[in-house]
């Protein structure tokens, strides 16, 4: 008999499924806080509704089918669903932990998480190895969550510790907006993960329309977009979903989103050898991001088997970030961690794939 998954319902939908309605709660806190991996664990719950649930639910969506630790502490997860396909997801630590003079405990391992939305990819990108295999489905909202709850599991992360999510794995979250909208509804649960929307990423590579739906919503999530490209014409060689939603159509959508007054919208800009790494790029950026309240983010392409594109000269990157800086535009190179794994989204995927076919 196949199961629903009880982690694709909000907590409202499920006091509204299991009565009373308070046992919602409780299923919340034995899950999602306290990490159990059965129904029959969940001690304050009658024994003979603990059966009914393990008769009727499961809320194991995810099994990790393989892991790679990178020396600088981050990890690359792929996990395989219930239908046998896989999606991937990145553990980073982002503050080491620190202590006082006396070793006590100053501040915890500060952790981002990236998680997917879709299995495979609609968009296409030039550079993206996910898009390469087409896409085959949406996940849902439970498939989701899971990721960031079995990642906290596996790292001992306690329920308390909190951590940020990026919406940046495999897939395009605005065309999964729908079930994403719901995870970040789970996410914020304080009888769950506790996440604020505030510590939570949804990054687009542009859907201009779902932007405005986004913002229509005003989740209280933080906003980046993926830019990679000035004009339309290199755009739209990187990623031809800037045929149908144009850098035109994204700055106006992005001009119209709602941002906390301490939050700003990030622009990921994709720095690619002899490509657009030129101080000419960096001119027509501080242009074009010219009234909104932005920070650009510099990341250096990683390069995978069969990329036509190579990674950027570090000096080159350093002028182009001065450059902006020099212009009033807020900018961050962000640290490339994992280039000793399978780095590049859809990477680990792709060469599982390939050596069980070999």
């Amino acid at each position: 008999m196949n199961k629903t998954n009880i982690l694709d319902y909000t907590k409202s939908e499920l006091s509204e499924l299991i009565k009373p309605a308070f046992r919602a709660k409780q299923i919340y806190e034995w899950i999602y806080k306290k990490y159990v991996n059965s129904f029959e664990e969940m001690q304050n719950i009658p024994k003979s509704l603990r059966a009914d649930l393990a008769e009727a639910y499961d809320f194991h969506p995810l099994q990790i089918a393989a892991i790679e630790e990178s020396a600088d502490g981050s990890k690359k997860y792929l996990f395989s669903l219930k239908d046998g396909k896989t999606v991937e997801a990145v553990l980073l630590p982002m503050k080491k932990e620190q202590h006082h003079e006396d070793g006590t405990l100053a501040q915890h391992t500060r952790y981002t998480i990236c998680i997917s939305s879709q299995v495979g990819c609609k968009i296409g990108c030039a550079f993206c190895l996910t898009g390469k295999s087409g896409f085959l489905r949406n996940l849902t909202p439970g498939e989701i969550t899971s990721q960031v709850l079995m990642i906290k599991k596996d790292n001992n992360i306690a329920e308390n510790r909190r951590v940020n999510i990026v919406f940046m794995g495999m897939g395009e979250p605005l065309d999964n907006l729908t079930n994403v909208k719901k995870a970040v509804t789970i996410f914020a649960d304080p009888d769950g993960l506790s996440i604020s929307p505030r510590r939570q990423t949804i990054s687009t590579s542009g859907l201009s329309s779902q932007i405005k739906k986004l913002g229509e919503m005003d989740l209280g999530i933080l906003l980046a977009i993926s830019l990679h490209a000035v004009d339309d014409v290199l755009r739209e060689q990187l990623m031809p979903i800037n045929k149908a939603y144009n850098i035109e159509s994204i700055i106006n959508a992005v001009k119209n989103f709602p941002i906390d007054a301490r939050k700003r919208v990030m622009f990921e800009y994709l720095v690619i050898k002899d490509l657009n790494d030129d101080i000419q790029s960096a001119k027509k950026l501080v242009k074009l991001l010219n009234g909104i309240k932005s920070k650009v983010n510099l990341i250096f392409f990683n390069p995978h088997e069969g990329s036509e594109f190579q990674r950027p000269e570090p000096q080159k990157v350093k002028r182009f970030q001065e450059y902006l800086l020099a212009h009033n535009l807020l900018c961050t190179i962000r640290e490339s961690k994992g280039l000793d794994i399978s780095a590049a989204c859809g990477q680990l995927k792709d060469r599982k794939e390939k050596n069980e076919h070999c």
